[in-house]
Parts: C-alpha cells; structure tokens; sequence
C-alpha cells in the first residue's frame, strides 16, 4: 500500500501537507539501519521465547506484537527517547525497546520480578512504563491513554517546549469515544500528538468493519480541522518511517497533531488467552505471513546493499542467545516483596502533618463557602506558578456555574484558568497528563457530582492507581473539584451524594467540608498533596449563612486526616460531614436541651484519610453511636465506619451502632419528595432519642 496524504491547502478542514522531508530516510546511516532491523527481530524473538516460558509456567500472560514491529520502530526511530514522551499500548514492545527498554528489562517484566522499569511486578507484563525513557506507564483499558498524552503534549506547549508525544493504539480501540475527544482537544490546541494507530484489522477477534463507519480511520478524523492525517503501509519501512519523520517535524515545530493510520498484520493471536482460529481462516492467516514486516525489511536492506542474506541468520543467533541468556538472569531475580503491598497506595511522604497543627480562631472577614473556595484557589495560583485551573465554564466573569472561579481568568491569565471542552474524560485526562509531569498541579472542575462519571474510568483505572502500579515510579496529583449534594431543589441529575463511591477507590483523598473556613484550609492543603484529591463542595452550604465563618489567612492549612469535635459530649457520639453537621449540632441541641443528654458531634472534614483516632476515642467514651450523612444508607460510607467501630469498640458499646442517611432511591425534585428522600434534623433528633433509650 502506498502512503496517502491529503493533498488540499494546508489550513483547510481536515488537511494535511505533503511531507515537509520527503527522503528523510536517506540520511540515516547504514549502522542505523541495521540497528533498527535487529529491534524488530529482538521484538519478534522476545515474543517467541515468552511464549515458550508461558507454556513452561514460568509466567502467566503474553501479548505481543508480531507483525507490527517495523510500524513502532520506525515511529520510535524518528523520535527522541528521554526527551521525547510516549504512552504506547500493550502491543508496543518493538517501540519499547527502540525507545530505550533493555531484552533484559522486558524480561524482568515478563516473569514478575523486582526491577521491571514498568511496575516492578505490580502490574501485568506488557504494559509498558520506563521513567528514564518518558515512557508513562500504562494500563489495561483501551482508549484511556489517547487523553492523557493530549495532557502532557499541553505541558510542552505551556512550557515552550518543542517535545513530541507519542500515543498508540490498534484500529479498535479508536471506537472509544475518548479517542475523538483527545483528537479533537488535540487538533483544537494545535498540540504536539502523534497517534499511532496500527491497523491488523482485529480487535481481539471483532473485525475492522465492525468497528468504523467506513473503511479506515485515516477516512474517519477527516472532519477534524487542523489535524494532519496519513495513512501508510505499517509493513514497508521506507515508508513507515518517511510518514513518522513528517509527523515528528511538524508536531515539533508547531504545526499541531498527526493521526498516522498504519496498516499491520497480526501474526500471532490477540494474547496467550486468545486462539484466532476460531475466527480467523487458514487462507487469511496465510495471506498475512506473505506481508510479514521482517522479511521485507531484510529485502530492502539487501537492495540497498547494507546487509547480505548470509547476514541475517547471524544476527538472530546472536539476538537469540542474549535472549536467552536474558531470561535466566531474570528467573534468577528476586520476586516482589509482599511486604510493601500497600507501600505506595499513597505518597509516602505527609506534605500538611498533623503534629503541630493547632486549630485556631480566625481574625478574617466573615465569609461564605463559594468565596472561601475561590480566595483558596487564588492564593494558590499566587502561591504555585505552576498550577493550573480548567473545566467548563470556569473561565472569565462567569467563573463556574456557582461562580467558585469568578475573576481569576482575569487576575492569572487564560494560560492558567481556561475552560475546557464539555467533556468530563477529558478533563481528568488531560490533568492526568500535565500532572505526570512532574511540576504541573492541575486543578479541574467536575460541574455536578451527577456528572462525574464519564471520567469514572480515568479516575479509578488511572489517575488513583498510577502510584502503585508503578511502584512509585509515577503519579499524577490533581485535584478534582466537584460540586454534590442535594436540599436544592435539583432532581436526580443534581443532587447527588457520591462520596460513597469514592472512598470504595484505593489511592484517592476524599475531602467534604462543611463550612467556608475548613473549606479553605483543606483546599490548600488539597492544591499541594502529591495525592489525587477529590474535593466535594455541597451546593446548599455554598452560601448558607451557618456555613459562613471568618476568613482564615493565607498560611491556613488544615492536615488530612484529622477530624473536628464541633461539640463536646460525654453520653452520645454523631459522626458526620457535609451538609449533616449543622443538622446533627442542631438536633444534638436540642435533645440536650430536652432530656439533658451531652451529645458529642464530630465533624470528619475527610473521608479519605479517615480520623479513626478521634472516632474511636469518643466511642469508647460515650459508648453510644450514631452516624449521620447524605448518601444513601445502603452501601453509604457510614457502614465502613460502623464496621469500624464494631471491631475496634464493641467491647465499649452500650447500644447498636445506628444511621441516619437517605433513603435508597434517587433524589427527587419536588419539595415534599426531597424532604422525605434526604435526612432531616427531625431524623436525627428521633435517632437520638431512641440511642437514649438503652
């Protein structure tokens, strides 16, 4: 197949120029060349001796990429490794290893042992990641990588930078809308992307006409203004490596992103668990070894008089031994240590510390939440030049639908406080990509809790487990702020209490403050975690008068973990956080007022650490329990903590560990409705009551 290039003016919709070096592979020398060949083969041997381990038990799982080596290296080729950036897919090892992995790395990756630059064994093998290399590493889900290497060619940009970044997947993993998004955000900013897509023709055993509307991807991105678009022979590499050296020049100077459609062929089965003959026919199977890329290779290093045929049984030989002697050094490598499981679920190291904070009374301004949480952000912004703050809506004079970002576009610059697309991926995405820079704090804006989960996919398979699949090697602290909760009157698309599914997610701060002085301590405090953060900020407290508090000064930060006793008490405790607390002082108020009861009422201000301290102190103290909180009581957090107290406290209980939450339905609109579905102070009061009575 020949190499297809649009042919329109540059600039007009869906364009893309002729190659600006055309005979770019002239200039590499005869060594490179050889070179080059002899990563193909080693991606090619690689994948048959694991095979072979696999059947001997020695490890578990294999994907490999036969057939797509000369598509990836040449790609790698006309790139810069370690300058550069890559989030290859889980086919790429001729691209890893062009791009700096060792034989003896991918080894250690293959069999699970200590050292792989990916995961040191925390991962599946094959899911590439090598810091020294600027290779993110990666995971299982398709299509997720797409943003996040739109994010980190953002970082570039920002930065002056002329870094390229480069993101693959096959051709199926493009039905994913989060492709289209990254394209579009991409092509929008002019962004120094290549997508690589490697077309075998098959997603697992799903064909390509299954997948596109039309025939090619190269014919699907047309519409995409400012996008620069090829489609090439992945098997041939005078030509694969002509359209990569294009698409690296113009994405280095500035002349935005590149799709490079490159038709492969999948020589082996979809993975170790996949057997194509079931959908696949001899006579296809056949027809694709006839295109297989090596041997093409080596006709067109014998045409050019680089190497002869005597020449390539040698180097194979040679390839072969390293291999070999390669995986034995690697079996012969410790395995993880079970003891550092949880080592690196979370930073290791505590940035706000509990010991020496003193919570004190503020001599600022009374202040509501919303503008607590925008004067946090604006001191931040001063504090860290390198923070950032993004999502619909929060630019200019409007600042957000409930104004928390108004006039800090205008104070910092577009640079630093831009909408994004309405796109809730590509929000979390692309903040997934500035921030495994290493200097970026992204802080982005979810507008509703009810609309979070397009980017639940980037958060739990992403962002929140980076860290530990890496084994520390990456991470990606962000801060997501979203607005939750209900008594506004929203409806079920406006109203919804989702801390309950958050704090089910290893790796991620969960932080809900109840009123504006907290709300600012702890935003700081979020804006400088080298955790993910999720930062739930209630609608209805967001100018509520009881919510309000003198301002706290710009050196306030509270630390995680450590919650509030808002009123002391000696025979009954409330644990709760949000819009409950001031419903909880005021039923707790009254209950004492009526029978004398001392009620104590802890507000948690963070989920995600949790105080267990101060939960199970004030427990063995009173030895009564009632937890109150906005989200629905099945599966709500109040069942973690109530199993908490039941194992650590039961000894000092003198009555069931009781709740108070919504009722299990969605949010209703109407008033009366509302009412009924969420937890009301009267709720509280009878659940008191009814603790008193043991």
């Amino acid at each position: 197949m020949s190499t297809k290039l649009e042919t329109k003016p540059k600039g007009s919709n869906g364009s893309a120029s002729p190659l600006v070096t055309p005979g770019a592979i002239d200039l590499l020398s005869n060594e490179q060349l050889i070179n080059t060949y002899k990563n193909c083969v080693a991606a090619r041997l690689l994948d048959n001796k694991i095979l072979v381990l696999l059947k001997q038990g020695k490890c578990f799982f294999h994907i490999g990429g036969s057939g797509h080596e000369v598509a990836q290296t040449a790609t790698a080729l006309a790139m810069k490794p370690g300058y550069d950036w890559a989030y290859p897919y889980y086919r790429d090892l001729a691209f890893s290893l062009q791009f700096g992995y060792t034989i003896e790395e991918i080894m250690l990756e293959a069999l699970h042992r200590q050292g792989g630059p990916s995961s040191n064994g925390y991962a599946m093998p094959f899911h590439y990641g090598h810091k020294k290399q600027r290779i993110v590493a990666q995971s299982s889900p398709t299509g997720t990588q797409y943003l996040q290497a739109v994010g980190t060619a953002m970082g570039a940009v920002k930065d002056g930078k002329d870094e390229v970044v480069y993101v693959s997947s096959g051709e199926g993993a493009t039905s994913e809308g989060e492709f289209h998004e990254a394209v579009n955000w991409a092509a929008r900013g002019k962004f120094p992307v290549i997508f690589l897509i490697q077309n075998n023709k098959f997603a697992i055993s799903v064909p390509v006409k299954d997948q596109l509307a039309g025939e090619s991807v190269y014919g699907m991105t047309k519409g995409y203004e400012g996008l620069n678009r090829y489609r090439v022979d992945g098997c041939d590499f005078k030509e694969m490596y002509e359209v990569a050296a294009d698409a690296v020049t113009k994405a280095r100077r500035g002349d935005g992103p590149s799709v490079i459609e490159a038709d492969t062929v999948r020589l082996l089965a979809h993975s170790s668990s996949d057997d194509q003959k079931k959908y696949r026919s001899e006579a296809e199977l056949a027809e694709d070894r006839t295109k297989d890329p090596i041997p093409r290779f080596e006709q067109f290093l014998v045409e050019k008089k680089i190497l002869n045929d005597s020449d390539f049984p040698k180097i194979k030989e040679e390839i072969q031994t390293r291999i070999d002697t390669a995986a034995e050094w690697a079996e012969a490598q410790r395995m993880p240590d079970v003891d550092e499981l949880e080592k690196y679920v979370y930073s290791p190291r505590i940035v706000v510390p509990r010991a020496g904070f003193v919570e004190s009374e503020h001599k600022g301004k009374n202040i509501v939440m919303v503008d607590a949480i925008n004067h946090a952000l604006a001191e931040e912004l001063e504090y860290n030049p390198k923070m950032l703050i993004y999502g619909e809506d929060v630019a200019g004079n409007k600042g957000g639908v409930f104004t928390a970002t108004k006039g800090l576009t205008a104070k910092f610059g577009e640079n630093r406080v831009f909408n994004s697309p309405l796109a809730e991926a590509s929000i979390v995405g692309t903040a997934f990509g500035l921030a495994v820079r290493g200097d970026y704090k992204p802080v982005v804006e979810i507008q509703f809790g009810d609309y979070i989960w397009p980017a639940f996919m980037q958060i739990r398979d992403e962002v929140t487990s980076l860290r530990f699949r890496s084994y520390n090697e990456w991470a990606c602290p962000m801060v997501i702020r979203v607005a939750v909760g209900g008594y506004i009157h929203g409806g079920l698309y406006h109203s919804q209490s989702i801390d309950g599914f958050f704090t089910h997610i290893p790796g991620i701060q969960v932080v809900f403050p109840s009123n504006a002085a907290d709300a600012k301590g702890l935003l700081k405090t979020a804006c400088r975690e080298e955790n993910p953060v999720l930062f739930c900020e209630h609608k209805g407290l967001y100018r509520q008068g009881f919510a309000s508090a003198p301002e706290p000064d710009s050196n306030y930060l509270i630390p995680f973990g450590l919650a509030k006793v808002k009123k002391p008490g000696d025979d009954v405790t409330v644990i709760t956080w949000g819009m409950l607390v001031q419903r909880s002082l005021d039923a707790a108020n009254k209950i004492q007022e009526k029978t004398g009861a001392s009620v104590e009422v802890i507000d948690l201000r963070t989920l995600i650490p949790l105080d267990k301290e101060t939960i199970l102190n004030s427990v063995r103290k009173t030895g009564k329990v009632l937890i109150v909180h906005e989200d629905t009581l099945t599966s709500g957090f109040g069942g973690e903590i109530a199993a908490i107290i039941a194992s650590e406290a039961f000894e000092r209980l003198d009555a069931p560990v009781m709740r108070v939450a919504a009722k299990d339905t969605p949010v209703p609109y109407g008033p009366e409705l509302e009412n009924a579905m969420l937890p009301q102070e009267a709720d509280v009061y009878r659940a008191l009551e009814k603790l008193g009575s043991y």
